[in-house]
């Protein structure tokens, strides 16, 4: 029997405008702005929204209530539903449609889409917290599974989430972990007792998200019918199929001219075509099979770039010297109680903001220059470092 689970990344940071030298000391706006300053991230918000958001949950939808064993589960960031809360709230409430049909999850993760647990288990600990109570707030919905920043996983971070409570954990099936093994079954983390690991199916995944509008790959045109056979190739050598992905994969990544709507319009019913499959959440998918083996992950993978390891966001002497600026901070801002600056200081935090560091060439260079609003990797540094300073000045004011 071959499940299929869908997972979708629904993510937009707060982005920093270009915050010069001249602005330290005179101008804490750092997020909230409009002109030729940099990105409008309430334009953002409305653009993905249209081309993406909305007309992808229109379908999901649609699908939901044509096929009763459909299933699809999302983790949505904090920063992203203060920002649908604030500029989209039609797009809240298309969310909101889904998942009160009782067949969409909605997975837990970091409120701000931070590494906070590579620097801070305590600030990790409260920003999990801070996202698990918005998304009881805005779905009425308690998390049960959970997915780290950017799959950010080792054996670590599972035994840190099973204190939480979470009865899963996702992550990336990464070749040089997995080795023999297959991504099509779930697993057991190392050093844990109750936790279940899904992995995610990468090859499958980005023949969606990467290469479904490549006119270069042999593979093209991807149907929804070559799709659902590549699944049945997975009964009896596998449990589930774990497709995980940003959701700005329909839409915005795949325009809706590529067909992309059509193609997720139409896959449920060749996938259900076949006797033996049928679509899962991650929960279920953990609680209707058993793990397969214990998997040891002793160093961090990621969903990120060819590596799958950190060096999207810690590759470069730039990107630590702000992260470690950054955490430095902690302490004596959280410490100020002044709620205006803890709350700049966390949207700083966002994993973004390090992404637009990265100096990596070739491939996953064009990848990183496509998500920056900012003219170079330098530039990226030079406004963040430059945000840092003022908020300095500020929680060390008598008068912050």
């Amino acid at each position: 029997m071959s499940s299929v689970c869908f997972y979708f990344h629904v993510h937009q940071p707060h982005r920093i405008k270009k915050y010069r030298h001249f602005n330290i000391g005179q101008d804490s706006d750092y997020f909230n702005y409009k002109g030729n300053q940099g990105p409008d991230n309430e334009f953002i918000i409305q653009k993905v929204s249209e081309k993406c958001y909305l007309p992808t949950n229109a379908v999901l939808l649609e699908l939901l209530n044509k096929y009763p064993e459909f299933r699809v589960s999302f983790s949505i960031t904090g920063v992203i539903l203060e920002q649908f809360e604030q500029y989209s709230p039609e797009t809240l409430e298309s969310f909101q449609k889904l998942v009160d049909t009782g067949r969409v999850e909605i997975l837990s993760e970091t409120y701000y889409h931070s590494l906070a647990f590579l620097y801070s288990k305590e600030e990790f600990w409260r920003q999990v917290m801070m996202h698990r109570k918005k998304i009881e707030e805005i779905f009425g919905v308690t998390p049960t599974v959970f997915r780290n920043t950017e799959l950010i996983y080792s054996n670590e971070v599972a035994q840190e989430v099973e204190k939480m409570g979470y009865k899963g954990i996702l992550s990336e099936g990464a070749d040089h972990i997995l080795g023999w093994r297959s991504p099509n079954f779930v697993y057991r983390p190392k050093g844990t007792k109750k936790i279940g690991l899904l992995l995610k199916n990468y090859k499958l995944s980005d023949d969606i998200a990467f290469r479904f509008s490549a006119r270069w790959w042999e593979e093209y045109p991807l149907t929804a019918e070559k799709f659902a056979h590549w699944v049945n190739q997975t009964n009896g050598n596998g449990n589930v199929v774990n497709l995980f992905m940003d959701y700005e994969t329909f839409g915005e990544h795949q325009w809706a001219d590529t067909g992309i709507f059509d193609f997720l319009r139409a896959l449920p019913e060749h996938v259900l075509a076949h006797p033996d499959n049928d679509f899962v959440t991650p929960s279920e998918a953990i609680e209707r099979y058993e793990p397969m083996a214990e998997l040891d992950f002793p160093f961090y993978v990621s969903w990120a770039d060819v590596e799958r390891d950190l060096t999207a966001w810690l590759g470069n002497p730039m990107q630590h010297d702000a992260i470690r600026k950054l955490y430095s901070m902690e302490k004596l801002v959280l410490g100020s109680k002044n709620k205006e600056l803890i709350e700049d200081w966390r949207r700083l935090t966002t994993s973004d903001h390090f992404y637009y560091m990265c100096t990596k060439w070739f491939a996953d260079g064009d990848v990183h220059a496509y998500f920056s609003p900012y003219e170079s990797p330098y530039d990226a540094f030079r406004y963040y470092m430059n945000v840092l300073k003022d908020l300095e000045v500020r929680v060390l004011s008598p008068y912050a």
